[in-house]
């Protein structure tokens, strides 16, 4: 199973963040900010940070992807 964070950017689009402001009020480096962008799993903490910095709950940021759904996207 895979991660997406599509939601986390939205959420930034309509709370009109920017992605290098959400790295000063989460907290974190750019690094974090890259593997968000690739899709890459982060830690839990820096999930959390995010979560706290935007003021919303996990679910409003990532989800998960099945297998299945993932190996259509990247074949």
């Amino acid at each position: 199973m895979a991660v997406t964070y599509k939601k986390l950017f939205h959420l930034m689009i309509d709370q009109g963040k920017q992605p290098s402001e959400l790295t000063e009020l989460a907290g974190f480096s750019p690094n974090i900010l890259t593997r968000l962008r690739r899709d890459q799993y982060i830690s839990l903490d820096s999930i959390e940070k995010i979560c706290l910095a935007l003021n919303c709950k996990v679910d409003d940021i990532l989800e998960f992807i099945p297998e299945e759904k993932e190996n259509e996207n990247n074949g």
